[in-house]
């Protein structure tokens, strides 16, 4: 899968588009192509490798014997290199001792359908093809398409969507063509992620485990080509949820990413800020102040969850927390507004009781949501402080009484030593499930001066909470899973009863990583990377929590994003959680609070961003922190 948005092209690793399944060139969701496929001297290439050089673009190479004197040998290459913007360039590379006369032909056709109704399996009929200038176009009710070829065919054929060309290869020489699929009377589009300067800095990794640099490098380049621009602001950047399934804009995965990616630089922040500010609801009713967002399956367990609240929750822990990592005063004095109003939206849904309902009516009390709650006041609190605003401690008093009314209300004691509850219906009744939302309750979020803040649970459920992330029924070896595989309705494929989340364990591995628990957040780690070699280092957003064995590999997940914009923010989150970076940029101070038991032996972090200026760090194996390049007056607070 190329993906330089709003380009997508799909296909098996083959290299050849049968028009089957959700094979073709994509722009804007819409299948401009959906068949490419070569013949070579009246037979089709023998496959023989389909590789990633980069996110956007893929080079698939195949061979054939197109001389009858060649021997068991092949000899002709031909070299497919195909980009995300509908650019496709064939290449026959001769190593026959004779000239050969080489016949070429590309079958095209398209059907010109939304990626919805692909998915449904409700996509339309294949159109018939009309010769256009250098190529074949193609027309239907809500628009058209075109294949323009260089250098032009020698015959076309509408008929049967065929063009052909002739080649005469020297010995050792070669010939290109060089397909271009646009939709009818537009020219090329390239990709928000090539036509801007990225938002991400280049961060690289070095150090004992070789898979820590592929995974960051990929990750990197997978977050670029899921870049969209608002079209009514074209400065402000954002991501899409992921593909092929979700290439618009999704507001929490938008936010959770954009906050992950923190120490790539605030530029994504404050454009992800900006962007969802004018999509917040006005007025003075109970959802003024909301970012609305979609609903989401929350299990066989609970109802589906509602996206929006957990957007409007992060809206003001990224700004905050993007202040902490740098970010300029006059953007952060222009999205403060829109923080304040999401703080509001959460006092008023409080109102008097103690937690953050669902928004439907008997709706569940959410173990997740009042974690994200609980952070979002406190983080919001601090914000408001820091900026001579009022409010921060009413917010404050409620975090303080959640912490004593959940500490006993959502946690139930068994012999195993108790365990949070998923939930707590309307009836006061508790959900028991243990499921990965509970890694949350370890992401309290950055305040100032290196100090986290103070989580719902206390001590001893906290230590109680990180052994059950830890063990056998939540680790699956390649991650943690969504739902315990001991639990009744775990399901390995199920999106949250036993699928491993890639954003969730690695929100894990940072949580247990920062409240001390070693051993657990090593192995979750371990696991991520092992899948993350597994799957090229394209991690998708989740897959299937069958528990590692000796010699087995991850499950892919038939209906993951691959890329995910999450899933690719996680590998940025990973191996900065190793080093334990935690800036204060307004104080002109960095706090290093790096994994002492080094899992991964010396790590070098090198191209970070905190204030605006490079960052660089290296971990060695005795789990030592060194600061190697920073901005000119940031202090190493001990």
């Amino acid at each position: 899968m190329c993906v330089g948005l709003p380009g997508l092209a799909i296909s098996t690793e083959q290299g050849q588009m049968t028009g089957q399944g959700l094979e073709g060139f994509y722009r804007a969701g819409r299948r401009l192509l959906s068949r490419c496929q070569i013949r070579v001297s009246g037979r089709e290439p023998l496959a023989v490798q389909a590789r990633m050089t980069s996110a956007d673009r893929a080079r698939f190479v195949g061979t054939l014997r197109a001389s009858p004197h060649s021997g068991p040998d092949p000899d002709v290459v031909v070299e497919r290199v195909r980009q995300a913007d509908g650019t496709e360039r064939i290449t026959l590379h001769s190593t026959a001792l004779r000239p050969l006369r080489v016949p070429v032909e590309v079958a095209l056709g398209t059907d010109l359908a939304e990626l919805g109704a692909i998915a449904s399996c409700a996509a339309p009929p294949q159109l018939a093809a009309s010769v256009g200038e250098s190529g074949l176009r193609w027309s239907g009710p809500t628009g058209g398409s075109s294949v323009t070829a260089d250098p032009p065919p020698a015959d076309a054929l509408a008929s049967a969507g065929l063009l052909r060309w002739e080649f005469e290869l020297p010995p050792g020489g070669s010939r290109s063509v060089e397909l271009r699929v646009r939709p009818e009377g537009a020219g090329p589009v390239r990709a928000v992620g090539r036509t801007t300067t990225s938002p991400l800095a280049p961060a690289q990794a070095s150090g004992d485990d070789r898979r820590v640099q592929p995974l960051l490098r990929t990750s990197i380049e997978d977050l670029n080509a899921l870049l969209l621009r608002d079209p009514a602001h074209p400065s402000d950047l954002h991501l899409a949820a992921g593909a092929p399934w979700r290439c618009g804009p999704a507001p929490a995965d938008a936010l959770a990413a954009a906050r992950m990616t923190l120490p790539l630089g605030t530029r994504l922040a404050a454009g992800t800020l900006r962007t969802l500010a004018r999509t917040q609801l006005p007025g003075t009713g109970p959802q003024s102040g909301m970012i609305p967002g979609p609903r989401r399956d929350a299990g066989t367990h609970l109802p589906p969850g509602c996206t929006g609240t957990e957007a409007t929750l992060l809206f003001p822990v990224l700004l905050a927390e993007a202040r902490r990592w740098g970010l300029p005063d006059p953007e952060l004095e222009e999205m403060l507004p829109a923080a304040e109003r999401c703080l509001t939206w959460l006092r008023t849904n409080v109102g008097d009781g103690t937690y953050l309902c669902d928004p439907q009516p008997g709706g569940p009390v959410r173990c997740e949501t009042q974690a994200h709650a609980h952070r979002a006041a406190l983080l919001g609190a601090d914000l408001l402080d820091a900026c001579g605003r009022p409010g921060g401690a009413e917010l404050r008093e409620w975090a303080r009484a959640l912490r004593t009314a959940f500490r006993e209300a959502f946690w139930i004691d068994d012999l195993g030593g108790g365990r949070p509850a998923a939930a707590r219906a309307a009836d006061g009744t508790p959900v028991p499930q243990l499921g990965a939302g509970a890694a949350h309750l370890f992401d309290t979020g950055l305040l100032g001066g290196g100090e986290l803040a103070p989580g719902l649970l206390d001590r001893v459920q906290t230590e109680q909470l990180a052994r059950l992330l830890g063990g056998p029924a939540m680790d699956s070896g390649w991650g943690l899973r969504g739902l315990a595989a001991k639990e009744a309705g775990y399901n390995p494929f199920g999106h949250r009863t036993g699928a491993v989340r890639v954003h969730e364990t690695a929100i894990a591995v940072a949580g247990l990583a920062a409240a001390g628990y070693e051993k657990e957040a090593s192995a979750l780690l371990r696991g991520a990377l092992s899948a993350a070699e597994a799957f090229g280092y394209r991690l998708p957003e989740m897959y299937a929590g069958e528990q590692r064995t000796e010699g087995s590999a991850p499950l892919p997940h038939p209906a993951a994003c691959r890329p995910a914009a999450t899933a690719a923010a996680a590998g940025v989150l990973l191996p900065v959680a190793l080093a334990g970076i935690r800036p204060d940029a307004p104080a002109g101070t960095v706090t290093l609070r790096p994994v002492q038991c080094a899992p991964l032996g010396e790590i070098v972090l090198t191209g970070l961003r905190i204030a605006g200026a490079p960052f660089s760090v290296r971990v060695s194996r005795l789990g030592l922190a060194m600061v190697e390049e920073a901005a000119d007056g940031l202090q190493l607070r001990v």
